[in-house]
């Protein structure tokens, strides 16, 4: 071997550990990760973005009623006291606006009345939940009310749907509040386009018919038997008074109350609530036709309101039906009865389980008291708490 034979003798470009060979490999991993981290960087900026944009959409979908906080603020102090922390009372007006291609229902005059309202009430403990349904043609003390326009309505004894008409949703919290004692926290006025896309977002319900329908005032005309109703069908079918029971409002209150149990059910079985990508749909149904106080007039408001119901099981969220009779003047009109009215906000009030079952499984709730004055905010001494006739989301309506 020559003198510098070792070195002038080697391989430049031969592959050894600390050849240029490593090197081109380890430049070339740097720059995959290079790439790949501004790949997966944009990738979460578009998502942010994108999350961004329909967090947006769904809050512009909100009308937040400030109008309503500001009036029900003049009549701070008739109010009721706040119930127990972090019990909710959440007043849902579904009013009877024909708008939007809903003209079938009817003409739409301007005039707006609350066709189906329901108190619901969320346990502090959120491990249940008890929507309660208030006839529209309960005969109620409608308190002094100024209306949009700056009129002003006597205090006065009408039908409970006319205080909307009056002077809209603070009137209607405002009799609700002094007919029950119980201090209304939210609320949220819902209409006929907002009901029928929802039950689209969740691709319909189910009910189970025991023979044909065939409604003319209700668009509805429905084979017996078991079948999935879309929006469209669904509002026919909660609305249909002539052809559907007895043609009262209280058998279409019990419907009404059946239908949205199974739609809770439907809701929580599938999992929507658990999945961004099915929630988005409902949440869009939702908002799209949603007015709210301006505490829950976001996504986030509303979010953490569902968010905080999601574990109540289904057989703890209940639906029933103010305790009422016919109105001792009028039968076609109803009014409350006592002692199962003031045992029912009673339980309420004061955030304690409330029971329902079948109408036969039911105590009876519905008899006036000899003195008719007995307020019920306790059971007579000695019973046991009421059951209330009524329905829970564990039950589907074909069960």
């Amino acid at each position: 071997m020559t003198r510098f034979g070792g070195w002038a003798e080697r391989p430049t470009g031969r592959r050894g550990s600390d050849g240029p060979g490593p090197l081109r490999a380890l430049r070339s991993r740097r720059g995959w990760l290079r790439w790949s981290a501004l790949g997966i960087a944009a990738l979460v900026l578009l998502a942010a973005g994108i999350g961004w944009v329909l967090f947006t959409k769904l809050s512009g979908n909100i009308r937040s009623d400030s109008d309503t906080q500001n009036e029900l603020e003049k009549y701070e102090a008739e109010r009721p006291d706040p119930g127990p922390p972090n019990a909710e009372n959440i007043l849902m007006i579904g009013t009877d606006t024909r708008g939007d291609g809903n003209g079938e229902y009817g003409a739409d005059n301007g005039t707006q009345r609350s066709d189906t309202t329901i108190l619901l009430h969320l346990a502090a403990n959120r491990k249940s939940a008890t929507a309660v349904s208030i006839p529209r043609d309960l005969m109620v003390q409608v308190p002094h009310c100024k209306r949009s326009d700056g009129k002003e309505v006597d205090t006065q004894t009408v039908q409970f749907n006319w205080a909307f008409q009056f002077a809209g949703a603070a009137c209607t919290i405002r009799t609700v509040e002094r007919m029950t004692g119980i201090r209304i926290t939210h609320h949220l006025i819902i209409d006929f386009v907002g009901f029928k896309n929802m039950v689209d977002a969740v691709d319909g319900v189910e009910v189970c018919l025991p023979q044909p329908v065939n409604d003319h005032a209700a668009h509805l005309v429905l084979p017996a038997g078991r079948q999935t109703l879309d929006g469209e069908a669904a509002l026919g079918y909660v609305r249909a008074r002539k052809s559907l029971g007895n043609g009262s409002d209280t058998q279409r209150m019990e419907r009404q109350q059946e239908f949205l149990a199974a739609l809770v059910k439907k809701v929580k079985s599938n999992g929507v609530l658990l999945n961004p990508t099915r929630m988005y749909p409902l949440l869009d149904a939702a908002t799209s036709s949603l007015t709210t106080d301006e505490d829950l007039a976001s996504l986030t408001g509303l979010y953490e309101l569902v968010r905080s119901t999601r574990g109540i099981p289904t057989g703890r969220i209940q639906f029933l039906t103010v305790p009422r009779t016919e109105y001792r003047y009028d039968a076609s009109r109803d009014e409350l009865v006592q002692p199962g009215a003031g045992q029912l906000f009673g339980q309420l009030r004061r955030d304690l389980p409330v029971k329902v079952g079948p109408v036969e499984d039911a105590r009876d709730v519905t008899t006036r008291s000899p003195d008719g004055k007995a307020d019920g905010s306790r059971p007579p001494a000695g019973s046991s708490d009421p059951t209330f006739p009524g329905t829970t989301a564990q039950r589907g309506i074909c069960e």
